[in-house]
């Protein structure tokens, strides 16, 4: 029996673990119940763990042979506060709270490899299973580095895994490089000088200067970025006045940026400082920008890709690893792992992305198919990095 049917075989356990955790979502650091199913589990496999690893995560250390070589995997466990939809009967059971990103099954998957490796540990070295809380925004990875991931568990490489709606069941996409964007945020406060709106010759008008800033932050990825690179500047957000026959002293716009390199975020930035500089002393109003960096580009080092993909093409089969897909201008916050050590976060397909399919849709639902896939992966990648030397 080849491993995929070996864990078909086992996959209605599995499957059985990521809907519990699907009924029972957790937002960023609650993950308390979760954190506690993961880590039961992996004491119970005879597995070394270590909880509150960056507040509510876990790391499980698996070893086998004499090697001193070490390999790490994570999956991320937090949901998102989204009111699910669906009323199939693994349907969450907390009102405003949805695993709508398959963070269920990235945990499931793990436990399933966990397990796996721990009853067949045909490796020689290390594996560190990393469980990480706080995905959706909130930082949980840099959380588990300043709690002192990387020097409690010394790890050659680190490697990711996300489902990926649109990608078929049976074939994972890996790319060499960029394969996430940086989630920048910016508020911009425009502070002019309230009048009657029949007499805007008293005053500043912040709402006129803020459309003409609004129009010429346009401007900034066009005739700034190298139109061979990628970037994105989208205002999401205008807030102005009270009243119709009020022009407002404040005006407030925020939005977000988007980009694959670290050089172009930064030249995005730079940019908008003198946009915003520029158009306040063109209407004579006071223009205070603020530039919030989130999460970094997510950049898979090119080696550590080109092995994941050799996995996958052996787990997959020919023909079902898709090479250098287009990158998602979504973010991801295992950017500060592959910060922090060389490694490469793969894509999994998840099946059609058409509908409720779709992430952080409040119909979405992780594929169980795809589980056996993301297993299988997880095992040979060990079996693979940690060979008999």
């Amino acid at each position: 029996m080849n491993l995929l049917d070996t864990l078909r075989a086992e996959q209605a356990a599995t499957t059985a673990i990521r809907r519990d955790i699907h009924a029972h979502p957790e937002l960023a650091f609650e993950e308390h119940r979760t954190a506690a199913l993961v880590a039961d589990r992996l004491e119970a496999l005879g597995i070394e763990t270590h909880r509150g690893v960056g507040k509510t995560g876990v790391v499980g250390v698996l070893r086998a042979g004499t090697s001193k070589r070490a390999i790490g995997l994570r999956a991320d466990m937090d949901a998102l506060p989204i009111q699910e939809k669906n009323d199939f009967t693994h349907h969450s059971r907390h009102p405003g709270k949805m695993h709508a990103c398959g963070h269920d099954g990235h945990t499931a998957m793990l436990l399933g490899a966990a397990a796996h490796l721990a009853r067949n540990p045909e490796f020689d070295g290390t594996v560190y299973f990393l469980f990480q809380p706080a995905e959706e925004g909130e930082g949980g990875a840099p959380e588990m580095i300043a709690d002192g991931l990387f020097t409690r568990f010394p790890m050659e490489a680190v490697f990711g895994m996300h489902n990926w709606p649109g990608v078929p069941v049976g074939q994972i996409a890996v790319h060499r490089g960029p394969v996430m964007a940086c989630a920048d945020r910016f508020d911009i406060e425009i502070r002019g000088h309230g009048a009657h709106a029949a007499m805007p010759h008293q005053g500043i008008d912040p709402v006129l200067c803020g459309a003409a800033l609004v129009q010429a932050l346009q401007s900034v990825v066009s005739r700034n970025v190298d139109p061979a690179d990628s970037a994105v500047l989208s205002v999401t957000q205008f807030h102005a006045g009270d009243a119709y026959n009020v022009i407002p002293d404040v005006v407030r716009i925020g939005g977000t940026v988007r980009a694959f390199r670290p050089d172009v975020r930064a030249q995005v930035e730079d940019a908008m400082q003198r946009v915003c500089a520029g158009i306040g002393a063109a209407f004579g109003a006071n223009v205070h920008f603020s530039y919030r960096r989130g999460y970094p580009p997510t950049i898979n080092t090119v080696p550590e890709a080109e092995f994941c993909a050799r996995v996958a093409g052996e787990v997959c089969g020919e023909g079902n690893t898709l090479i250098d897909p287009k990158p998602s201008m979504g973010a991801e916050d295992f950017a500060y792992f592959l910060q922090e050590k060389p490694g490469c976060y793969v894509w999994l397909g998840n099946g059609p992305g058409e509908g409720g399919c779709t992430l952080h849709n409040p119909h979405y639902d992780f594929n169980d198919d795809a589980i056996p896939y993301g297993v299988a992966y997880w095992v040979r990648l060990v079996e693979r990095w940690l060979a008999d030397a």
